[in-house]
């Protein structure tokens, strides 16, 4: 490349970064507000959060034609393309914890004529994921491997949250069948946390990814914090 293509190339890196950074600060308030129009029973919210999609939606688009115009345009290699490979699905899993926060916001709204009454469980999961979410986020940012890896491995205790909420809903509905429609909802709403916990944990993934890369998706969490401590003996 010349001088004057690197420094326009340069330019555009930067831009894709702040697009991500951008619209991970949409879906992290999404996430965020989508819990507390569900333990605030605040309607007004939840209408909003189901707006702000509209702009995740935008941004991921927007994302996705830059990639691949600089992929054809400029070629990049080694640790140019491993940040746009990575950018590209952690657009996605950036777009689908949108759609998931949007979902919690209209199952809150439904819940207006089937009021859930236990949500302190789900207070909890909702609280873990949101903090996932927030830190993933800040791994990124940061290029914070040990802080993306304790992501990863933190997410067993979203599993067995959400695995306790299922079990608290099912025991509910069956001491009271009143509480069947509500349990639907409440069952919906931990599901969507719990996916949304794995898509910070693949945003997680990919952060370790740019700066060692190594992709860790299909290795034991316990095995890919050993992998990269070997990795980072070896350098």
């Amino acid at each position: 490349m010349t001088e004057h293509t690197m420094k326009r190339f340069e330019s555009e890196m930067t831009k894709l970064r702040d697009m991500i950074l951008g619209m991970g600060g949409l879906v992290e308030d999404s996430i965020t507000r989508c819990m507390e129009a569900l333990l605030k029973q605040d309607m007004a919210v939840a209408r909003k959060v189901i707006e702000a999609d509209k702009a995740i939606n935008a941004l991921e688009v927007e994302c996705d034609e830059m990639t691949r115009a600089m992929l054809v345009r400029r070629q990049p290699a080694a640790n140019d393309l491993r940040f746009i490979i990575a950018t590209i699905k952690i657009v996605t899993d950036l777009e689908r914890m949108g759609d998931l926060a949007e979902g919690i916001a209209e199952a809150t709204i439904k819940s207006q004529d089937n009021p859930l009454t236990h949500l302190s469980t789900l207070e909890a999961l909702g609280n873990r994921v949101v903090s996932q979410v927030n830190r993933a986020l800040d791994a990124l940012t940061r290029s914070d491997v040990q802080l993306a890896l304790e992501v990863v491995q933190g997410d067993k205790h979203v599993d067995d949250l959400y695995h306790g909420v299922q079990r608290e809903v099912i025991t509910y509905m069956l001491e009271d069948p009143r509480e069947i429609s509500a349990g639907i909802l409440a069952s919906g709403i931990a599901k969507n946390l719990e996916r949304i916990g794995d898509h910070a944990t693949n945003i997680a993934e990919m952060a370790i990814y740019i700066v060692k890369g190594h992709d860790i998706r299909h290795v034991d969490h316990d095995s890919a914090a050993a992998l990269l401590k070997e990795k980072q003996t070896a350098s």
